[in-house]
């Protein structure tokens, strides 16, 4: 791996669960949108275990309907709580600035990929100080589009003219490693975040950090 990663000069950095712990806002939120819709809300645990996918995806596994005009209503009442207060109950990682720092001196290239919609992700990333470190940020539109990690990481290599073998996602979720494997992209799956190593080893990660100093100090021996 030590080989492969000398060739990388452009990283993709998940947001939730990667750069920023947003759990306490995201479940809060759930729990709002439930509660006006009078539906039988699952335990924070259970509601933590849903952070990851898409918004949209989670509520339709949470309310176990494939009902549109109630996810879409839930999902709307989700984002009244969100945009004003569930966005900044959120904190960075320890470690994520001076990661961020050290890959940048390195001359690599840092973006952003997200299935969190734009819109939401340049105010948190604004709010935090952490927008500089990014030549450019990707993430959803509120519609849907672009929630799909394979065709998110797919427009960022299009629109920036990356080359995919010179490209590595981080992230803490298999959506993010299957969506870089799909891409023809280098992966590493974060177990500070979300999801469990055993996720991230079964869905491909190449390399396996357990927190964001240890991925920086993968590319200082360079």
């Amino acid at each position: 791996m030590r080989k492969n990663l000398d060739s990388i000069r452009n990283i993709l950095f998940d947001l939730d669960g990667t750069l920023t712990d947003s759990s306490e806002g995201i479940v809060r939120c759930l729990q709002y949108a439930l509660e006006k819709l009078s539906l039988e809300c699952p335990t924070p645990a259970e509601l933590h275990a849903h952070i990851g996918p898409p918004v949209r995806n989670a509520l339709g596994l949470i309310m176990k309907t494939d009902d549109d005009d109630l996810i879409e209503e839930a999902l709307r009442l989700y984002r009244v709580r969100f945009s004003e207060t569930g966005i900044y109950e959120n904190r960075v990682y320890e470690g994520i600035p001076e990661t961020l720092s050290a890959l940048s001196a390195s001359s690599r290239r840092l973006f952003v990929a997200t299935s969190k919609p734009l819109v939401f992700t340049e105010r948190i990333l604004n709010h935090f100080q952490l927008t500089d470190y990014f030549d450019a940020i990707f993430g959803s539109e509120l519609s849907g589009k672009l929630d799909n990690k394979v065709e998110l990481i797919r427009h960022v290599l299009s629109s920036t003219a990356l080359a995919p073998d010179e490209t590595l996602m981080i992230g803490d979720r298999m959506y993010d490693i299957i969506g870089a494997r799909e891409n023809g992209c280098l992966s590493i799956g974060v177990t500070y975040g979300f999801g469990s190593e055993e996720e991230l080893r079964g869905a491909g990660a190449n390399l396996i950090c357990k927190s964001p100093l240890e991925i920086a100090e993968h590319f200082s021996a360079e």
